[in-house]
């Protein structure tokens, strides 16, 4: 599509203008904060916090009230560019829930409402795990260290609760899946930071629902539940695609608080690349707009990505991880895999569905080649994988090649591969263990993993294959998905019949070949071979 200047960036439900001071406790709000509170870092460190006139407008209509004194939306999100400052909104949002005014107590002669503290306010900082909620604590301690707030109103301010020092009741704390308590507390304000993480396999939607749960216990009192989230990938159902399913289905009470730059198809387009981005971050005058435009032809960086994280868009398409001609001028007919050659192999299994795989990656170039696969018959209801014939293969490649090191993913299979480390073993001449467990749970070594592979792949640097169809097909079926600790690789949908198994053996192959080196059984090799001479 043509660029348009005059594209509108907001694509939420975000009314025009502002409310009246008569309509909302926002005004009373940023008064407050803007006295009590302070900028924690920056040129203007130690300063009174200012909020932008964006920021300001947001809050206005997230505590904008109806006529009888309830809140007019139930529940918000706001989603917006990395680093547009989603989290510094939230962590002095957080405060004055805690010890500012910020609900309705009736209203005041002239007409306006009047805003009180809450009474027993337990302000909780909500993530899948206690670690991803650091930076908005951290941004919360700092804001009221050396603050007017901290002396007035008799702070102590631990690392990890804020409470008051006279014992008071009332604190703000993170809690996160496996938080003793999360199921039953009563809650009067809680943040949902980076909701597009918030998934099934991570536990994500269980922490969701079970505090918008523990919310509804008291939203006649005021609680709320408060989100932000970048533009989410529309393969994982999280939290933050589910609420913008909610946004568009219609539901009511619900502010959607979305600004995104234009779509540009073409990224290569710098002006138009830089237009958006401007359009996306607003009035976020530290946003570095300008460095950002070269992220959008970095090949490090894909597209999707770029869309999502930095123009705030959600991608029509899914994340393909790496396309078929990136993944064809890998191809190497020359110098073909030979019995005998070092090599270091993945394994990925199934047993009832998908499909499982061996696929080898060779030491000193780490040339890749299918060993061997199993996918499931579709139209056989009572397929399952043949085991005799994935221990066969194993066990063949194991005579075939010089086989250096194994990474297993051990779920259904833990004992074949318990067999196979104890008999492998035995096996070597030295003694030495070959087979390894790499389960996927392990999220920050898997995300890793696949970067390392991504990268030799983009960089056309150690990493090569030898044209095989299936491998390849496993390959560029694969798409990406976010999370804390980086990207990890999946099926396009949960019910997808294309199969990703042998991409997912390869990543496991070539970071055994690395693993191999690194431990210096390329090395040891290659001298046992000079001196057979």
């Amino acid at each position: 599509m043509a660029y348009d200047p005059e594209w509108d960036s907001q694509t939420g439900n975000l009314p025009k203008g502002v409310p009246t001071p008569y309509e909302t406790l926002g005004y009373q709000i940023l008064r407050w904060c803007e006295t009590y509170i302070v900028q924690p870092d920056g040129e203007t460190a130690g300063q009174p916090w200012k909020f932008t006139p964006e920021q300001k407008r947001y809050i206005l209509w997230a505590y904008s009230i109806t006529e009888t004194g309830e809140w007019r939306y139930g529940r918000v999100s706001l989603r917006r560019s990395k680093g547009w400052g989603k989290t510094p909104l939230l962590a002095a949002l957080a405060i004055i829930e805690f010890i500012g005014p910020c609900r309705f107590g009736g209203w005041a002669k002239d007409g306006q409402p009047v805003a009180v503290p809450v009474q027993l306010p337990l302000v909780q900082i909500a993530a899948v795990s206690l670690e991803q909620t650091a930076n908005t604590r951290d941004m919360i301690r700092g804001m009221l260290s050396e603050s007017p707030a901290e002396g007035i109103y008799g702070l102590e301010i631990g690392k990890e609760r804020i409470q008051f020092k006279d014992g008071k009741p009332g604190r703000i704390e993170p809690v996160a899946s496996s938080s003793r308590g999360l199921e039953g507390a009563r809650p009067t304000f809680v943040i949902c930071d980076e909701t597009h993480h918030w998934i099934a396999s991570n536990g994500g939607v269980y922490v969701y629902e079970t505090l918008q749960r523990n919310v509804d216990k008291t939203m006649k009192a005021g609680s709320r539940l408060m989100q932000t989230t970048n533009a989410f990938n529309p393969n994982e159902d999280s939290v933050a695609q589910r609420t913008y399913d909610a946004f568009m289905s219609g539901r009511k009470r619900l502010l959607y608080d979305c600004r995104e730059g234009q779509p540009v198809e073409d990224l290569t387009d710098t002006e138009a690349v830089l237009a958006a981005l401007k359009q996306a971050y607003g009035d976020s005058h530290w946003a570095p707009v300008e460095g950002l435009v070269d992220l959008a032809t970095d090949p490090l960086t894909p597209d999707a990505v770029f869309w999502r994280f930095y123009l705030n868009q959600i991608a029509e398409s899914a994340d393909n991880w790496i396309d078929k001609y990136t993944w064809d001028e890998l191809r190497r007919d020359d110098d073909p895999i030979l019995p005998g050659d070092q090599v270091a192999l993945g394994f990925d299994g199934s047993l009832r569905s998908d499909a499982t795989a061996i696929v080898g990656a060779r030491l000193r170039d780490g040339k890749l080649f299918l060993v061997h696969l199993q996918e499931q018959d579709e139209n056989d209801p009572d397929w399952q994988v043949n085991q005799f014939l994935v221990d066969r293969a194993m066990r063949q490649a194991r005579e075939t090649y010089r086989v250096e090191w194994i990474m297993c993913d051990p779920s259904y299979w833990q004992n074949l591969v318990g067999v196979w480390a104890l008999d492998f073993r035995e096996l070597d001449k030295d003694g030495r263990d070959i087979v390894f467990e790499f389960p996927p749970q392990r999220v920050g070594k898997m995300a890793g993993a696949v970067e390392r592979f991504h990268t030799a792949v983009l960089l056309g640097d150690g990493l090569c294959h030898d044209g095989d169809k299936d491998l390849s097909r496993h390959i560029t079926n694969t798409v990406t998905y976010e999370v804390p600790q980086g990207v990890l690789i999946t099926k396009e949908s949960k019910t997808s019949k294309r199969k990703i198994d042998a991409a997912m053996a390869a990543v496991l192959a070539y970071e055994a070949r690395g693993m191999a080196i690194e431990d210096g059984r390329m090395k040891i090799r290659r001298k046992a071979r000079m001196r057979s001479y």
